[in-house]
């Protein structure tokens, strides 16, 4: 499983002293496409081949309050299925191990062109990826 490690940033605190809700957002977008070119892929290479990742759905979930100061280490989990989307299952969680929050998404490819979903995103992106596990394609 991918994980990457972000440290956490004092714009990312609101008035109650704890990161803010679109902060867990903007981490989670980080560690997949952080996942995503660990896995091999230039987003320039998307661009090229006319297609782009979309998120179609968002979840997140709190489970323990995350403080400035510290770091917090974000996994990425992709899960495929037969259609034209995928899911991805993120978990934050504290240098000591505290799970913190927790995002599930519903994602697609666009064709950019014809502005619809692509069949079989993950044949995509095995296609792209010199490591295709991490993006749980093995």
């Amino acid at each position: 499983m991918f994980r990457v490690t972000i440290p956490v940033r004092c714009d990312d605190i609101d008035a109650n002293g704890h990161v803010r809700g679109p902060a867990y957002l903007a981490y989670a977008d980080h560690a997949r496409w952080a996942c995503v070119q660990a896995a091999g892929i230039d987003p320039a290479e998307l661009t090229a081949r006319r297609i782009g990742p979309v998120n179609l759905e968002t979840t997140l979930r709190f489970h323990h309050e995350l403080t400035p100061g510290g770091e917090v280490s974000v996994s990425c989990a992709f899960e495929w299925g037969t259609g034209k989307t995928s899911r991805v299952a993120q978990e934050f969680h504290t240098p000591n191990g505290t799970l913190v929050a927790s995002v599930t998404s519903v994602s697609g490819l666009l064709d950019l062109d014809h502005r619809r979903l692509v069949s079989d995103p993950g044949a995509h992106w095995r296609a792209l990826a010199t490591r295709p596990e991490l993006l749980g394609l093995a």
